[in-house]
């Protein structure tokens, strides 16, 4: 985790490289211009490290884009927030309010810093290794940042702008692409030339913890095909994560989530944390944490989990105590075995996903003193090899094939007994049970599984079996993506056009 103590402490020039999306169009004085900056080594770290600043942002992977993930039937927004209700509730009354309006920004900054490197790394003098990382860093960084934006608010009808990276930032709008599909081909392309140029992720040496790697790119490959329903092409990329990554389930579920196991096997990529000088990283562990942490941590009491989620459990699962926390249920934090109670939770539940760090004392090190940067020693998953093979298990599926070894890899180590003929209500229940809470997002699976409007009919219950969330009119028609933020639309004076019906 070390670099990403440097990035914290990166140069002017670094910040200069985030100010916008337009890039370099204003330069304060006595700052180098992108034609003056990029000629050695040194600049080519220093500017592909400024890619990663933007994403110890509390809004980028704390909670920001989950507040869409939080639009699924796992979980409620625990604490009264209209901006969350809203988008939860599929209102258009979320649009142009709070942290959901910067969410594009956010990435296309990130695409800007991205672009940025790809442009000019052929001006710097280095070595053929070296070249090839960072540049591999870039595509891949780049293809995450639009992989995210596509997903949420591409569909058929449009997609979201793609910036030419051959040329210096345009000061004029970019109007959005033709459709997903425009901006999922462009994702590919990228990618597999990120697959053949990162290093394997043990060829890291140990301050590069973090950073892409191949089977990175190969899993998010795999990820994007299974989102265009081009399943041979999911399973391919898959099994090249599984055959070639160097990658292995840990044996026991709970391990995943211990920070140190953060770049174990299992590891794909992750938001690292830094809480013991610089409060960096994902704030969702602290985000999913009791409302002021039963009066001794700042915890902000959101993303509470349903009755719904807690019951798709099989009895003897053990994922589901790893997962969740009820009423009763005994754990430990701050150094204290305790009772699980709350004052806050709507529905009697709370992740315990990301509590391991919180059992230790406060003041350890292992949790930020800062209780409103509440991120902890955890290097929060984005992407894991789990869904790398419950991924590969999806494809089969839905190419006719039998996925029965890859569902039961998955099920043999949640302590269950192994399914034959497995089905596509397998690989749900089994995506559902293993990913619950995290960044692989439920919401997204139910919308491309074309389940979102039955299941969000339904309302959502507590754990006594009280409604805590009405049922919720989902249009697909409308809803299948979310609204393009209005300041996005403003700004570009209407080039870049709304999506129909919000």
């Amino acid at each position: 985790m070390k670099y990403f103590n440097k990035i914290i402490i990166a140069t002017g020039l670094a910040a200069t490289l985030l100010s916008c999306t337009s890039e370099l169009d204003v330069q304060p004085e006595g700052t180098p211009t992108e034609a003056s900056f990029w000629k050695t080594e040194n600049d080519l770290i220093t500017g592909a490290n400024a890619m990663y600043k933007p994403l110890f942002d509390s809004e980028f992977y704390g909670r920001g884009l989950f507040w869409f993930i939080n639009a699924s039937d796992d979980m409620v927004t625990g604490r009264a927030r209209s901006e969350a209700d809203n988008a939860k509730n599929f209102s258009s009354n979320y649009i142009a309010a709070g942290d959901l309006e910067t969410q594009w920004n956010k990435r296309y900054s990130v695409i800007g810093v991205a672009n940025r490197v790809i442009r000019n790394i052929d001006n710097i003098q280095t070595s053929t290794a070296v070249r090839n990382k960072y540049l591999g860093e870039a595509l891949f960084m780049s293809s995450r940042m639009y992989f995210e934006l596509a997903s949420n608010y591409g569909n058929e009808k449009a997609g979201v702008p793609i910036i030419d990276r051959t040329k210096e930032p345009d000061p004029n709008p970019i109007p959005r692409a033709a459709n997903v599909m425009a901006n999922y081909n462009y994702i590919v392309n990228d990618l597999k030339q990120a697959a053949d140029l990162l290093p394997k992720q043990e060829e890291l040496p140990a301050k590069d913890y973090g950073r892409p790697h191949k089977a990175a790119a190969w899993a998010l490959l795999a990820k994007v095909y299974l989102f265009m329903k081009d399943y041979q092409n999911a399973e391919y990329c898959a099994n090249e994560v599984m055959t070639q990554g160097g990658r292995a389930l840990l044996a026991n579920y709970a391990d995943v989530f211990k920070s140190e196991n953060n770049y174990s096997t299992e590891y794909i990529w992750s938001i690292p944390g830094t809480p013991k000088f610089t409060s960096w990283g994902s704030i969702l562990p602290g985000v999913m944490l009791e409302n002021k942490g039963w009066g001794e941590y700042n915890g902000w009491g959101y993303f509470q989990p349903t009755k719904e989620l807690y019951d798709e459990f099989e009895t003897n699962d053990k994922r589901r105590s790893v997962t969740l926390l009820r009423l009763g249920d005994t754990f430990t934090f701050n150094g204290t075995q305790r009772t699980y109670t709350s004052t806050n939770s709507l529905t009697g539940y709370q992740f315990n996903k990301y509590m391991d760090a919180f059992k230790y004392p406060l003041s350890s090190g292992h949790v930020s003193a800062n209780g409103d940067y509440p991120c902890t020693d955890l290097s929060v998953p984005i992407m894991r090899y789990a869904e790398v093979i419950l991924i590969k298990a999806e494809a089969k599926i839905m190419l006719g094939q039998n996925a029965d070894i890859e569902i039961n890899m998955i099920r043999t180590r949640a302590g269950l007994p192994a399914k034959n003929g497995c089905t596509l209500a397998d690989l749900k229940h089994e995506r559902r049970c293993e990913l619950a809470g995290e960044w692989s997002d439920r919401h997204r699976d139910l919308v491309r599984w074309g389940d979102a409007q039955a299941t969000y009919a339904q309302a959502l219950h507590g754990s006594s079996n009280q409604q805590v969330w009405a049922p919720r009119n989902f249009n697909p028609a409308i809803h299948n993506v979310w609204a393009v933020p209005q300041a996005e639309i403003v700004n570009s004076h209407g080039i870049i056009k709304q999506n129909e019906g919000w």
